[in-house]
């Protein structure tokens, strides 16, 4: 009996302490020592949330960057990849369309080179960012679709250039860009 009991204090005692204990005090650092990232990354304009830099959205028109293909439509309720291999054979044709589309949609000849971001879908399908190559593809089409120099685009993707984390790629975020691009004036 001496056994259970000391048995249900040792369970009562680290429930207590790492069930409740612990998870209100990593809270109340992050809360103070990092609030924007410990909220989520959230991107507030006019007092309402736009959405997080760490998740991707689907921007459609063509005055607005768009971003990887996801293969859950960007649905932030789960997050999945295709788990295609690459000799799928459905993979190839999704990806062989996707560069045709591409091709199209940005003007490129035939022989033009598409970063892999572009037609290939991220683990999470939630991915928000975008190699910088394909942000500099796609700068005509948005200078054209919203009436203004490709120059001032260029701006934009200069000016939200990041680095990958132990990498030496630049990306950007497709969010920050489309925000930074509707609030040209």
């Amino acid at each position: 009996m001496k056994t259970l009991k000391n048995a249900v204090m040792v369970f009562a005692v680290f429930t207590l302490l790492l069930g409740v204990v612990y998870p209100v005090a990593v809270t109340a650092v992050a809360q103070l020592a990092f609030p924007h990232q410990a909220n989520g990354d959230l991107i507030v304009e006019n007092g309402a949330i736009v959405g997080s830099e760490l998740v991707g959205q689907n921007f459609t028109g063509p005055q607005y960057f768009h971003g990887r293909p996801s293969v859950i439509d960007y649905n932030s309720t789960t997050s999945s990849g295709s788990n295609l291999g690459p000799t799928n054979q459905k993979l190839i044709d999704e990806v062989s369309q996707r560069i045709h589309e591409i091709k199209q949609e940005e003007g490129l000849n035939s022989s033009a080179t598409v970063p892999s971001d572009m037609v290939l879908s991220s683990a999470s399908g939630l991915e928000p960012y975008i190699s910088l190559d394909s942000a500099m593809i796609q700068v005509p089409r948005i200078a054209t679709a919203r009436g203004i120099n490709e120059a001032e685009v260029v701006k934009i993707v200069n000016e939200n250039e990041e680095h990958s984390i132990g990498s030496s790629t630049t990306v950007v975020n497709v969010l920050k860009l489309n925000l930074a691009l509707n609030n040209l004036k």
